[in-house]
């Protein structure tokens, strides 16, 4: 979730069609799924509305890019994206007009984890199923939540820093603890360290999402504390670039391997992360699935529109259906460490934006 440091737009396609054209009907038979037998639900057919947290991301572009694809994949009638622009007061606006419109379903990637109730609400009133990408809610009704599991972000970035950081100082560039991806992935980062790396001393950086707050004091941290030996980034999408100029900026960027090399764990996996740990700059992310992203919010919301319903357990595309607090779903879809050691393989969606 970027700002000024990153603006260039990247175009993506989707390769290994065959792999994400999972059938609707083995899905369904994966995950347990019902039929529901209200009258509930569009029968699969009418507008369905697409609302996106920013777009000046690399990873929020390319799950933009996804969307249309991935729609007419599945046979659903997607309407040109929204762009709430990091406002979630402008997203629950968005919401309402995507209503007014007349959707018949909506696929939402909520900016704040408690205010994006209000907009759910507003569409239950309406009979129109919603479905979270990236982002849970706190409260409301939604028919799925398609995300990946950010405790495990944090706890990868943590295991990966403890190990090969043998002692000393390490930031983590936090998210918006407004959402639960910031909340999520902070927490188990903190916990993790403390549980399991003591010699670690963890600093933090509240970055909102926000680049050029996250360049401002990450330069602001490393001239009290030069002595820093890891980062863990947040979101790649939003800090890879201005933390990476902010350490070429006091000549504080060695490449790995390289005495005073520090080493940095990003989040996102997309293709600037990819290049960054083939020339060393940084060591390591978490590929979070925009593809798949876009494939599993427009097949859910397909479903929902069609009245199906799903219950917790293991599905046919590598995930697990859980239930969090509140009853609400979640469909946690795999998220795979990306190092020097697999940077190129085929599979991680990063290596296929052209």
């Amino acid at each position: 979730m970027p700002a000024s440091a990153v603006r260039k737009r990247s175009r993506s396609r989707i390769t290994g069609a065959a792999a994400l054209a999972v059938g609707a009907s083995l899905v369904l038979a994966a995950c347990g799924s019902t039929k529901d037998t209200a009258a509930a639900g569009s029968g699969g057919t009418g507008k369905v509305g697409v609302i996106l947290p920013l777009l000046t991301s690399p990873f929020w572009q390319s799950y933009n890019d996804y969307v249309p694809r991935t729609a007419k994949s599945e046979g659903v009638e997607a309407l040109k994206t929204v762009n709430s622009n990091s406002d979630p007061s402008q997203q629950i606006t968005d919401i309402n007009n995507e209503l007014n419109q007349g959707v018949k379903g909506l696929v939402v990637a909520p900016l704040d984890s408690a205010a994006i109730e209000a907009g759910l609400d507003q569409a239950e009133r309406k009979g129109v199923p919603v479905v979270a990408v990236d982002v849970a809610p706190e409260k409301g009704k939604v028919a799925m939540v398609v995300r990946a599991d950010n405790v495990a972000y944090g706890e990868k970035a943590c295991d990966y820093l403890g190990q090969h950081v043998t002692g000393g100082k390490v930031v983590q560039i936090m998210g918006d603890l407004a959402s639960v991806n910031g909340r999520d992935r902070s927490g188990a980062f903190r916990s993790c360290v403390k549980k399991k790396y003591p010699g670690l001393k963890v600093l933090e950086i509240p970055a909102k999402w926000e680049s050029d707050t996250a360049a401002s004091r990450l330069d602001t941290l490393l001239n009290a504390n030069p002595d820093i030996k890891g980062i863990y980034l947040q979101a790649g999408g939003v800090y890879l670039a201005p933390t990476l100029q902010t350490l070429k900026s006091k000549n504080m960027l060695e490449t790995a391997g390289r005495k005073g090399h520090i080493v940095i764990v990003s989040n996102d996996g997309i293709p600037q992360e990819l290049d960054a740990i083939r020339t060393g700059r940084i060591d390591a992310t978490v590929s979070q699935p925009a593809d798949a992203y876009a494939k599993y919010g427009m097949y859910y919301i397909k479903a929902a529109m069609e009245g199906k319903t799903f219950k917790p357990g293991p599905t046919d595309h590598d995930s697990t259906i859980v239930e969090l607090p509140g009853g609400i779903l979640e469909d946690q879809l795999p998220a795979p460490l990306v190092t020097k050691d697999n940077v190129d393989d085929p599979k991680l969606w990063g290596n296929t934006v052209e």
